[in-house]
This record gives C-alpha cells, sequence and structure tokens, in this order.
C-alpha cells in the first residue's frame, strides 16, 4: 500500500506564489520519478514538471522560469515552487509517483490552487 498526499495549495493573488508539497509513504521502496499535473475544470490532466531520480528535470512551456520542482530522496518528498503565478494557472494540482522497481504509478487525491484577485 502506498500513499501519496499533496499539501499547500490555497488562494493566492496574481503575481503571488505558492509551495506544493507531496509526500510518498508506505511500501515504497525506490521512486524513479516524482511529478507534477494540474486539472482545470473543462480540460484535460497537464503535465506540469517532472524530476527523475538523478534530479534531472522537465517543465511545460508554460510553467517554465517561474516554477521550480524539487525532491528531497531521503524523505520521498517533492515540492512545486511556484512563482508569478497567473489565473490561468488555477487548477487541481496532482502528484505522481513512479515506483522504481516496478514502475508503479501512484496518485495523490490533488490540491487546489486558484489565482484570483
Amino acid at each position: 500500500q502506498v500513499q501519496v498526499v499533496e499539501s499547500g495549495g490555497g488562494l493566492v493573488q496574481p503575481g503571488g506564489s505558492l509551495t506544493l508539497s507531496c509526500a510518498a509513504s508506505g511500501s515504497i521502496f525506490s521512486i524513479y520519478a516524482m511529478a507534477w499535473y494540474r486539472q482545470a475544470p473543462g480540460k484535460q490532466r497537464e503535465l506540469v514538471a517532472h524530476i527523475i531520480r538523478d534530479g534531472s528535470t522537465n517543465y511545460a512551456d508554460s510553467v517554465k522560469g517561474r516554477f521550480t520542482i524539487s525532491r528531497d530522496n531521503a524523505k520521498n518528498m517533492v515540492y512545486l515552487q511556484m512563482n508569478s503565478l497567473k489565473p490561468e494557472d488555477t487548477a487541481v494540482y496532482y502528484c505522481k509517483v513512479v515506483q522504481g522497481s516496478t514502475l508503479s504509478i501512484y496518485w495523490g487525491q490533488g490540491t487546489q490552487v486558484t489565482v484570483s484577485s
């Protein structure tokens, strides 16, 4: 059993910042990759950023230069620092964890981010 729990969402004004956190726990012995996705109302879920075990990262074009993904391998945690937030960043943000040994995928329940004045 693997649990993935996100935290840190909320309401922020345009131009503001938020940091999301995601913790993976349970029967997970090694993590290959962790990622953040988001889904806005009426839209498909999309990749925001991902980071693999060696620290390599990838970002959606829409967030490059504004968002930073990082991870703590010892704690099985991943973070998303979001700066210069825009109303179009409003969405439910989901954490995805890919287990190293089996490449099994686990998702969190999501955390709402709302950017509005």
